[in-house]
Formats: structure tokens, C-alpha cells, sequence
């Protein structure tokens, strides 16, 4: 099929779509619920099915952190929907200007939202997304990644079972079907991946005019003050950066820490890992890089890194290889000395590798995070309130995590988004609700239509009395 008349396939395909949702009206309550209780069904009806799908398109990926990270925390973002979703529907009285007029906030579905789902996370990244969109009463188009072979197959099947393919329809497809999915005129597109990617995303939106959810990446600091646990920090930084090797777009990216805490910090990491991880190459818990390209880019990063004369100390099991290109297992390392020239710290990493920057003194840590761009997290180590506060307010990113590393993404209640290069907009809970939401404006006039007499011609008496009021 060529582009062209795949991108009409599609157009048709999103065409019915909306001409069933203007036929049928706003979803109901119970019917929004059905179609978030069916999703639950999909997904713990056959997570052994998609977890080892999940596992096949990684090489091999560990099945408690498929069953955590994508199957028990997506079932918790729908069943919050369900729970709430009456609540968030309720029209939002606001208080009018005249005596006996009326105004309150109509929440009104948007239409049909396109989803474009990256491979990290494929379930959880395409029904997180899907729990927002489907409580807010629209349906959707889903595209997933085609990195994910297996799983994005398996998820169409079951999503022809389990949904009509008015709520919601799945594309199937690689990088062209995805440029020709991110050209259709949804009422809303949502996409999760590289920033390079959603810039592509955008201008493809831009001609149609369709509003954009980019939830993008970036380089997640985590900044370790002097006062901080090094072996607590360094264990929680450690358990992001090895679940799912790193492959997380809210994994630490990189480090600062006190100049005189390298040490302890190397000696911290070295016993935390061989804990964890006694052995990797073998190890059922130890993530596969998700293929043989993004596998060989992070060993570039490492050679570039080792070129330009960066201090690199690998925390493999005793007796292990570093990596192994047959089972693109690589294992956690840390880069010292690292330099702004190296590609390391210009690109988001997504991998088991950890820059670590070495500061004098906190303000410096602060101002290196401020002159890079925005990241989708941040997260700070620190016991003193005064100062987590100050680097609460002092620099800029999606999320903050202080003490620990991406336990926000976890609080439903919170919204989950970046800002400027790290993404725009942000869904998650009553947040989700909101951006997949028209938030219509409704005034009920009064009786005698006091406000709209103001506007009536003659306006010689009007005038006077205006000027009365301005010059008080």
C-alpha cells in the first residue's frame, strides 16, 4: 500500500469514526465505565499473553517489571477513572455577574483522539493514555510501535475482541503508517516519544489544526545534595536506572553529586547492584535493550564517552561480561568526568548508563540543570526542607521527586506531563479528564436580560452613566 492511499484508509477509517459519534451523541456515564471495565478485562484476562509478547519483542524483559510497570499500574489508572468519571462529568456551577443569570462549565467529549504509543511500556503507554481519553467519552485510534512487533499484533486481535471499532480501532504499521496516522485531522492527538520525533508530530498536527498532548523525554536530573544519604540515594536512583535497564523516559539521566562524595557514592553503587543483580547475563530480572540498533547506540555512547576521556567504571556481576551482543544485556555503569561534548550528555540516554557530574557547591548543581533544556522530572536528594524547597522553586521540569526517583508517575491525583523540550500538556486522573475535555462556557440569562440591555442603542444615557462609574 502507498502512502498515499494508506493515509486514505486511514482518513476513511477516522471519518466513520466521528460520523458515529455525532449519530450516537456524548457517551453516558455507564457506557464510559463499560468501555474502561472492558479494558480492564483485556488486559488481566490475557497479561500473561501480553507479558510474554512483551518479553519476545525485548529478547527478554522481566516479567514481575512487565507485570508492575505495565499490567497492575494500568488496571489502577482505569479503575480510577471508573471510580471518579461521575464525579468529573458533574457540570462546574461558576458564579455569574447579574442577579438571576446562570453560568456554569459543560464538560463535553472531543470527538475521536489519535494515540501513537512508544515500546518501552506498550500496554501501559497506550491504555494510560486510553483511560483519560475513554472517561472523558471519546473514542480513539491507537497506533503502537512497530519496535514491539509481537505485543502491537497481539493487542490488535484483542482489541477487535474486546471493542467496536467506533470506541476503538488500532493501527498497525511502521514509521511511514505512523507519519500518515500523525497527518489525520483527529480531535486531539496524543504522542509518546523523542523530542526529535515530536517535533515531526507537531508540524504534521499544525495542518490540520489538531490541539497536541506530547508527552516527550529529555534528560531527567537527579541532583544529590551534601546533606543527602549517599547509600539511600544511591539505591533508589539505582532501582529507576536497572527497571527496565533504564529504558524509562523519567530514568535518572544524569547525575550531580558533592565533589567529596565520589567515593562513597562508587563504593554505594558497587554493593547495591551486586545485591540486586548478583549476576545479569542469566538473571530472569535483568532487562534486554529492546533491539540490536538502540543496543549498539548505547555502546557508541560508551566509546565516545571513553574517547573523550571520560572515567568509565561498569558495575557487572563479578566474572560477567560487560554487555553481550547476543542477549543485549548491558549492565549498569557510571561515567565520570564527563564533559558536555560527549554525546552521552547531549542525548537521552535510555539505557543502564549514569553520567555522574561532580559539584563544589549546590548553587553550581543548579545552574547546570537551569542552562540545559527542561526535563520531563527532576528529582533532588536532600533532608534540609529549606533547601528542597529552593530547588522546588529555583528549577523547571515536568515533575519533581525529592527522595526518591519517579514515585510521582505513581499518584494518580497528580498530573503527568513535561514542559517546553520535555513535552506539552499532561494527563493522568482529574488531569486527563480535563485535557481530552472541551470545558464549554454555558450562560443561562436572566429573566429581564439585564446584561444584554447594556448594549441596546440609544447609548446617550448608557454613555453617562458608564463615565460615572470609570471616574469614580
Amino acid at each position: 500500500m502507498t502512502p498515499a492511499s494508506e493515509h486514505l484508509d486511514l482518513l476513511n477509517t477516522l471519518s466513520k469514526m466521528k460520523e458515529h459519534n455525532m449519530a450516537e451523541g456524548p457517551a453516558s456515564a455507564e457506557l464510559r465505565k463499560d468501555r474502561l471495565q472492558r479494558a480492564i478485562k483485556l488486559i488481566k484476562e490475557n497479561y500473561r499473553d501480553l507479558s510474554d509478547a512483551m518479553s519476545k519483542d525485548f529478547g527478554h524483559r522481566s516479567a514481575y517489571q512487565s507485570a508492575t510497570a505495565d499490567i497492575a499500574t494500568t488496571i489502577k489508572l482505569l479503575k480510577d477513572a471508573i471510580e471518579n468519571l461521575s464525579i468529573w462529568m458533574q457540570d462546574q456551577p461558576v458564579e455569574a455577574p447579574e442577579p438571576g443569570m446562570k453560568a456554569w462549565i459543560q464538560h463535553q467529549p472531543l470527538g475521536v483522539v489519535g494515540i501513537i504509543s512508544p515500546w518501552n511500556f506498550p500496554i501501559n503507554l497506550s491504555f494510560g493514555p486510553l483511560a483519560s481519553v475513554f472517561a472523558a467519552g471519546n473514542s480513539a485510534m491507537l497506533k503502537p510501535s512497530e519496535l514491539t512487533p509481537k505485543t502491537s499484533a497481539l493487542l490488535a486481535e484483542l482489541v477487535a475482541r474486546y471493542f467496536t471499532p467506533q470506541e476503538l480501532t488500532l493501527v498497525l504499521g511502521d514509521a511511514e503508517v505512523g507519519k500518515a496516522f500523525s497527518a489525520l485531522p483527529f480531535n486531539h492527538l496524543v504522542f509518546t516519544g523523542s523530542t526529535a520525533v515530536g517535533k515531526h508530530i507537531m508540524r504534521a498536527a499544525a495542518d490540520n489544526l489538531v490541539p497536541v498532548t506530547l508527552e516527550l523525554g529529555g534528560k531527567s536530573p537527579a541532583m544529590v545534595d551534601e546533606d543527602a544519604d549517599i547509600p539511600q540515594a544511591v539505591e533508589r536512583i539505582l532501582t529507576v536506572k536497572t527497571f527496565n535497564v533504564g529504558q524509562i523516559c523519567i530514568s535518572p539521566d544524569y547525575m550531580m553529586i558533592p565533589e567529596n562524595k565520589v567515593d562513597s557514592f562508587v563504593e554505594a553503587a558497587k554493593a547495591f547492584v551486586q545485591h540486586s543483580f548478583p549476576t545479569m547475563q542469566d538473571n530472569p530480572d535483568y532487562t534486554s535493550i529492546i533491539s540490536e540498533n538502540h543496543y549498539k547506540r548505547l555502546i557508541g555512547l560508551l566509546d565516545d564517552a571513553k574517547n573523550k576521556g571520560a572515567n568509565v567504571i561498569s558495575l557487572a556481576a563479578e566474572g560477567e561480561v560487560d554487555y553481550d551482543d547476543r542477549s543485549r544485556k548491558i549492565a549498569p555503569f557510571l561515567i565520570f568526568n564527563v564533559t558536555d561534548d560527549m554525546d552521552i550528555m547531549q542525548e537521552e540516554i535510555f539505557g543502564p548508563l549514569l553520567p555522574v557530574k561532580t559539584y563544589a557547591k549546590p548553587e553550581e548543581a543548579v545552574a547546570y540543570i537551569n542552562n540545559n533544556p527542561r526535563p520531563l522530572a527532576a528529582y533532588y536528594f536532600g533532608d534540609d526542607t529549606e533547601r528542597q524547597q529552593a530547588f522546588a522553586r529555583n528549577t523547571i521540569s515536568g515533575g519533581l521527586v525529592i527522595n526518591d526517583a519517579m514515585t510521582h508517575v505513581s499518584v494518580e491525583t497528580l498530573p503527568f506531563g513535561g514542559i517546553g523540550p520535555s513535552g506539552m500538556g499532561a494527563y493522568h486522573g482529574i488531569h486527563g479528564f480535563k485535557r481530552f475535555t472541551h470545558e464549554k462556557a454555558v450562560v443561562l440569562q436572566s429573566e429581564d436580560g439585564a446584561s444584554g440591555k447594556r448594549l441596546r442603542a440609544p447609548y446617550k444615557d448608557k454613555q453617562a452613566a458608564l463615565e460615572e462609574i470609570l471616574n469614580s
